[in-house]
């Protein structure tokens, strides 16, 4: 065989080698959640609702992201494992449902899924496919149901204000673990309820103490919980 041959081998090994490892080097998992009246009422994001309407007043699915325990994380691990929404045909009413895209303009989520995919899912490749990556999340989504628990402590998406801690007691209290709360800020500087984190470990199987949190912006002791 040619030496330029071999050396071409060589190369696309190496290259091959060098993507499984980043799509296996990872430490734990944030699952992220996100309420949508905070992302609508925020200063800082317009709002369009998904060509499907209107999504339910209920959280949603942003997404599920591989991370180290430094706090850093891989990202855009495999480019020759692009978002085919064929692999994910019988999730896509479920994806509509529970993965709705909120950004403008209007469009059908295929968008925001392939981003999630593509930068987050392609380093998870030694625990997922996409099929299943997407499958998995789904599921995460019914076991912690958020607004149940939060709603069970009497804590209503009413435009009220809450205590941070009381909040996070109540997700704690329904899904059994320490959620990570993100804020942002509505038009008239209020900080509100946006995002909650929670945890897996790195086989994307269990619910887990969060090793470390992530560096979101902060919340007051009092937030808003704005309708939608």
């Amino acid at each position: 065989m040619e030496p330029k041959c071999l050396l071409l081998i060589y190369l696309l090994v190496l290259q091959s080698l060098a993507l499984l490892c980043a799509s296996q080097d990872f430490d734990f998992f944030y699952f992220v959640q996100q309420w949508p009246g905070a992302y609508c009422h925020s200063d800082k994001k317009s709002c369009c609702y998904p060509t499907t309407g209107k999504p339910a007043a209920d959280f949603s699915i942003h997404g599920l992201w591989p991370n180290y325990n430094d706090g850093s994380y891989p990202q855009n691990c495999d480019s020759n494992n692009p978002f085919d929404a064929s692999k994910i045909s019988d999730l896509i009413s479920n994806m509509r449902k529970n993965w709705p895209s909120l950004s403008c303009p209007s469009n059908d989520g295929e968008s925001f899924w392939s981003h999630e995919w593509e930068k987050h899912g392609t380093c998870s490749e030694s625990v997922f496919d996409q099929h299943s990556y997407f499958e998995t999340t789904l599921g995460l989504k019914q076991q912690a149901n958020l607004l149940k628990a939060l709603k069970a402590a009497g804590i209503e998406p009413d435009g009220s204000s809450y205590s941070l801690e009381n909040i996070k007691d109540a997700i704690k209290e329904g899904s059994g673990y320490t959620p990570w709360i993100e804020c942002n800020e509505d038009s008239s500087g209020n900080s509100q309820l946006y995002q909650v984190y929670l945890c897996l470990d790195k086989s994307g199987s269990n619910l887990i103490e969060c090793p470390i949190f992530p560096k979101g912006k902060r919340c007051g002791s009092e937030i808003e919980f704005p309708n939608f």
